[in-house]
């Protein structure tokens, strides 16, 4: 697009779900980066793809955002649509923030279903307070079921692909939708094959029923963690991928070249956290991005790892190759 007439135009055949020049970075939990040309908030999967297939033909670049936990919006924004899906429905009465816990099978399993935009520390709660177990790593996750699907989230020993049965998944390409099973979605740590235009609708979880106080009493166990070795504040949690998972942890790496509190601007590596980026107030998304820069620069140039970024990059070039094929992958339908 050449301007604001050009948004304008395409916001008016995107609907009534659509809005010029509105705030992007500040959807994210960075808060830091600049507006969407046009912001879309469709209210049904048929609105969604509505919009896709405008995008296409007017031939604008198309990008989804769930909670922004995993996001970083450079400040010159996005020069296309965003889509957010805070409002979809998935059916008349199934919102893409429901949740269906099944009764316990003989022996113990618990199907559980939860949309898309559904907030993963909600559905650990949800499961554990009726004591349905297997959920509870995920309790200090900031990000959405959709998300983290995407990316395979996990942490506390655990991950999506140790529970997930199966995903539904809209292509905005092809304007269809389905459930695929988990081992088609090509999990791995902190990845999947899934694609920028492959959307995560919902996901089926196979838990356990167990003791709900056990289950509870995890929850606090991991909050309490989380809050002793994990900063608050603006950051998308864990920056780069652990080069070695199970093993070497990037923070240890981090760490032992003495890079908390490196600083650009309003951002640094976190002093709690070696693999934070925290965003102060004032701080620019070019502040972020340049801490990121000077890290995995420093990283490889002392210990010859490439570190890989888990967090997605918006109007930024990738930090590596792996980085940016990340975006062109997509399920083989």
């Amino acid at each position: 697009m050449t301007g604001l007439s050009d948004a304008e135009r395409l916001a008016a055949r995107l609907g009534r779900c659509a809005a010029v020049d509105q705030p992007l970075g500040a959807l994210t939990t960075y808060k830091v980066g600049g507006n969407a040309a046009v912001l879309a908030t469709p209210d049904s999967v048929d609105e969604l793809l509505h919009v896709a297939a405008v995008a296409r033909a007017e031939g604008v670049p198309l990008l989804v955002i769930g909670r922004g936990s995993n996001m970083l919006v450079s400040d010159d924004g996005f020069a296309g649509v965003a889509v957010s899906l805070t409002a979809l429905v998935l059916a008349d009465s199934e919102r893409a923030d429901g949740i269906a816990i099944g009764a316990p099978g003989a022996d113990g399993r618990v199907e559980v279903v939860a949309g898309g935009a559904v907030a993963l520390p909600v559905l650990a709660r949800r499961t554990a307070a009726v004591g349905v177990t297997g959920f509870e790593w995920a309790v200090g996750v900031p990000g959405s079921v959709g998300g983290a699907v995407r990316m395979n989230a996990g942490g506390h020993g655990s991950d999506m692909a140790a529970s997930l049965v199966e995903a539904e998944v809209v292509d905005l390409h092809r304007g269809e939708r389905r459930w695929l099973a988990a081992a088609r979605l090509g999990l791995r740590f902190r990845g999947s094959a899934l694609a920028d235009h492959q959307v995560v609708l919902a996901a089926r979880l196979a838990l356990q029923n167990g003791d709900q106080a056990e289950a509870e009493e995890r929850l606090t166990e991991i909050v309490r963690w989380r809050r002793e070795n994990q900063p608050g504040g603006q950051n998308a949690g864990s920056v780069f991928v652990n080069p070695v998972p199970g093993e070497l942890a990037a923070a240890q790496v981090i760490d032992s070249l003495g890079l908390r509190g490196l600083r650009v601007g309003g951002a640094s590596v976190s002093d709690k956290h070696a693999n934070f980026i925290q965003a102060e107030p004032g701080a620019t998304a070019s502040d972020v991005y340049a801490v990121m820069c000077r890290v995995r620069e420093l990283v490889e140039r002392e210990t010859g790892r490439r570190l890989r970024s888990e967090v997605r990059l918006v109007g930024f070039p990738a930090l590596t190759a792996d980085d940016h094929d990340e975006l062109h992958k997509g399920v083989d339908w």
